[in-house]
């Protein structure tokens, strides 16, 4: 009988809880459910993770890191990638690529449960020092990324309002009135970059891009020290 390698286990195991998280929520979902689901033993789990809460952390943490590389490259690969517009087409299309951390979006205490009012808890710890989505817009106006006449919070309320209605309006609107995403996406970039780009769109994409990536390597080493300190726990 051939053995499992530990590390493709603790990844299933991690797959299979993100599942049943987003569909039932973290309350709702033991330990033992993971396990029937996963097809190991209960004890396997307590093998990678100590608890519930240990295996949501660490859930966290590996979908949080995903993100961020996704949304980076997203940027970087996108010759408009530092426009406003941009900056928010590779945040939804990250999203799109982990149910998890869209439904964290959209349903945040309903999937997190009690969990989510624990004192010191990775969601909290992983915010804590992280930009917020107006301060960068902030960084953005101030390197000549996105006109500044217009207040960076109100900005950043409006692109709020329209990543929750992205990711919650399958649920709304009848799927053959609703474009595909790429198509979505694009003309939600253009929209943005058409009403808060300076003229010279390369000019803006260059110093924005310089922007964003200070906030993510900043925002990644963040990261990186958390995910070290709770694996050393």
């Amino acid at each position: 009988m051939v053995r499992e390698d530990p590390s493709a286990r603790r990844t299933r195991l991690l797959e299979t809880a993100a599942e049943l998280f987003v569909r039932h929520g973290f309350d709702k979902t033991t330990v033992a459910d993971v396990a029937r689901e996963a097809g190991v033993g209960k004890g396997s789990v307590y093998l990678h993770f100590e608890s519930k809460e240990a295996l949501l952390e660490a859930l966290m943490l590996r979908e949080l890191h995903a993100l961020s590389e996704r949304w980076y490259e997203a940027v970087i690969d996108d010759p408009r990638g530092g426009t406003l517009g941009g900056m928010y087409k590779a945040t939804l299309l990250g999203l799109h690529g982990s149910p998890f951390m869209a439904a964290l979006m959209t349903r945040d205490t309903g999937l997190l449960g009690r969990y989510i009012r624990r004192p010191g808890n990775v969601f909290m710890a992983a915010s804590r020092g992280h930009h917020t989505r107006h301060e960068v817009i902030a960084l953005m106006q101030e390197a000549g990324a996105v006109r500044d006449d217009i207040d960076a919070k109100v900005v950043a309320h409006i692109m709020n309002m329209i990543s929750h209605g992205m990711l919650s309006v399958d649920g709304v609107v009848p799927p053959e009135e609703i474009p595909s995403l790429e198509d979505t996406l694009d003309g939600v970039a253009t929209i943005m970059d058409r009403a808060l780009t300076p003229p010279d769109v390369q000019a803006a994409s260059d110093a924005g891009k310089a922007v964003l990536t200070e906030v993510y390597t900043a925002a990644r080493a963040r990261l990186h020290a958390l995910m070290e300190s709770r694996e050393t726990r």
